[in-house]
């Protein structure tokens, strides 16, 4: 089971995209826990502001330190049993071996950066690592959040069902994945692959690798330099290649 804990100052944004599909099957199974925090609630001031200026002037709000301590002391008093994670464009980018790392921890502690960014205090001492989603701005970290849950919580044993869904996903062995189909067999003279319908697996095995390594080389060679090929690999390569 994993805990997420999520401070953000527009909580409601995940009340529905979290109750539906996998991870609300998760939530009910007992496999996932999330947990909403307004980081309002932990402002100290009448108007719970949880932003202000920047020193130095300049345009934009910047989020304040002191609400986002107060959250994380009374939600995580323990730093040790919790990864927080700050959600930022000047994080490193998110990827399938990040989303392992943080599944092997049983509490995670997501920070929705917003406005400018936030008080590098936050980033100096309050967390422990720093993630982006992509080279891209979003409004807030609400919707990187919802990113980072999903496919971690597809990485926890039993949340989808069949454990192997998630390790023949693209990216978990490094390649992008095989083609799938499904019935029918045939649809307007367009066929499934009759290895597919052939009844042996070593050879359905054999064309699923092949095809991984044909789509990986054709849309994403540079995942091939990351990860070790077998010689059985190599070769395949090199056929595809001749025949492209």
């Amino acid at each position: 089971m994993i805990r997420f804990d999520i401070l953000s100052v527009f909580p409601e944004m995940f009340e529905s995209p979290l109750n539906h599909s996998i991870l609300k099957r998760a939530q009910e199974n007992g496999m996932v826990e999330i947990h909403l925090h307004n980081i309002r609630d932990y402002a100290e001031d009448k108007h719970r502001m949880t932003d202000d200026a920047p020193y130095g002037g300049g345009g934009g709000m910047v989020m304040k330190v002191e609400p986002i301590d107060k959250a994380l002391t009374l939600i995580a008093p323990s730093r040790d049993n919790a990864l927080v994670v700050l959600l930022t464009p000047q994080g490193e980018t998110f990827n399938q071996k990040i989303a392992e790392e943080m599944s092997r921890h049983l509490r995670i502690v997501l920070v929705c950066g917003h406005y400018e960014g936030v008080d590098e205090r936050v980033r100096g001492h309050l967390v422990d690592r720093e993630i982006s989603i992509g080279d891209f701005i979003l409004t807030g970290g609400e919707l990187s959040a919802m990113v980072i849950i999903e496919v971690v919580a597809r990485l926890i044993p039993g949340v989808l069902g069949n454990n192997d869904s998630a390790s023949n996903d693209s990216f978990s062995t490094g390649l992008l994945e095989y083609p799938q189909y499904t019935r029918p067999g045939s649809y307007r003279d367009w066929q499934v692959p009759e290895v597919l319908v052939s009844g042996n697996h070593r050879e359905i095995d054999s064309w699923r690798r092949k095809e991984s390594l044909r789509r990986t080389y054709l849309r994403r060679p540079d995942l091939l330099e990351k990860i070790k090929l077998s010689d059985e690999d190599i070769k395949t390569l090199e056929d595809i290649k001749k025949y492209l």
